[in-house]
């Protein structure tokens, strides 16, 4: 069963790093909480390939700074629809 986490850290950290997406999408599509994506990213990941986790790493510090623009967005779009009803 160890071998197993192992992989889905590394699959989890190809697919963020391809796709330049985030915690939770990449939860979405794997099909796991995102504290289990960020645990892998963070943790296993830091232990299995620590070349690759320095690049994910870089990525989510991205999507963390990005992160505040995009709820603001979100919100903006969520008023600017309840305006037009």
């Amino acid at each position: 069963m160890k071998g197993i986490v192992e992989e889905r850290a590394v699959e989890l950290g190809n697919y963020i790093l391809e796709n330049r997406t985030t915690v939770r999408r990449a939860a979405k599509k794997f099909g796991v909480s995102k504290s289990t994506v960020h645990k892998d990213v963070s943790e296993r990941l830091r232990r299995v390939n620590p070349q690759l986790y320095q690049e994910v790493k870089g990525i989510l510090e991205i999507n963390k700074a990005q992160r505040h623009i995009r709820g603001g967005l979100a919100t903006k779009r969520k008023y600017e629809l309840q305006r037009r009803r």
